[in-house]
């Protein structure tokens, strides 16, 4: 049994059978295989959780059978599976965890900075996959703490009703756009400026291509091409407020066909930041796994402020 079937039948590794296939898959330490362990974490976690609330509720008694005490258990294993690997839910936390133990950990490597494909979102793809670019604006690896900090809440908080606004004509996630603008900036410490020490108000590293006719940012960066790192000075798109960066952002995102596939999967932050990386937005191989930890840091935000 595969993990597509597992997933198909809605199964909970709680029989032998479904249980077995999750020992099996799980050794190989794939996205797809990381992602159902966490799933089925969640599922038998949410299971024990119903079983509790209901042990905890007082019986009739008049209505009750061992054959009724079955149906229950049943019901409550399919809610668990239904109630499992929603976006921001526990799966979202245990997929990080085990990404980390599993993959960057075990390594022993040290996260590589961010890095974004020169010209990625407007030239040829394969250009941009033998070429890396990393800005050298002091900006850092984006790594989120389990708890948030106080200078990730004042970010999230400083763009949420502009990221809000954009979602509703646009339809991405505000919670997505406040994670990556955060990731891409260290939180705000290292933005883009301008000649003379101007804000750029570019908050997503998008760079200025031959189309583009606004205003100008011209930066050092490092750019590795054909694994060899190069000093180059790159031009990224200034704007007039952080709002015309976070539309511009969204307009990209939703109009260029290069990135049909990761707006069709807004409903995972894994899945989202995943094939933005497929896509060529960036070339650092962790790109996604930083992306989706600022992303979920921002949803931590916003659920503790609802």
């Amino acid at each position: 049994m595969t993990y597509s079937s597992v997933s198909n039948s809605q199964a909970l590794a709680a029989d032998a059978k479904s249980l077995g296939a999750l020992k099996l898959d799980a050794g190989k330490a794939t996205p797809a295989a990381i992602r159902e362990t966490a799933k089925q974490f969640e599922s038998l976690f949410m299971r024990e959780l119903l079983k509790s609330m209901r042990e905890a509720t007082m019986k009739s008694g008049m209505l009750d059978s061992p054959g009724g005490d079955l149906g229950t258990d049943l019901l409550d294993q399919q809610l668990a599976v239904n109630m499992s690997g929603q976006p921001g839910g526990l799966t979202e936390q245990i997929v990080l965890q085990l990404t980390r133990q599993m993959g960057t950990q075990q390594t022993g490597a040290t996260p590589a900075p961010s890095t974004v494909a020169p010209e990625s979102k407007f030239t040829d793809p394969a250009a941009a996959s033998r070429r890396t670019s990393s800005l050298n604006v002091g900006a850092s690896v984006s790594k989120t703490s389990r708890a948030p900090t106080v200078h990730q809440t004042q970010f999230v908080q400083q763009h949420s009703q502009v990221a809000a606004e954009v979602e509703k004509t646009t339809g991405v996630p505000a919670s997505f756009m406040l994670g990556q603008a955060g990731h891409e900036t260290g939180w705000g410490k290292h933005e883009i400026r301008q000649k003379g020490g101007a804000p750029s108000n570019n908050l997503f590293g998008i760079k200025a291509g031959a189309n583009w006719t606004g205003k100008v940012a011209e930066v050092t960066t490092t750019e590795y091409i054909d694994g060899a790192p190069q000093k180059r000075v790159a031009r990224f798109r200034a704007y007039d407020s952080y709002a015309d960066s976070f539309k511009d952002y969204a307009r990209l995102i939703s109009e260029s066909p290069r990135y049909a596939k990761a707006r069709e999967q807004t409903g995972s932050v894994q899945a989202f930041a995943s094939g933005l990386q497929k896509a060529g937005y960036a070339t650092d191989p962790q790109y996604a796994a930083k992306l989706s930890r600022a992303i979920n840091a921002t949803l931590a935000i916003q659920r503790s402020q609802a």
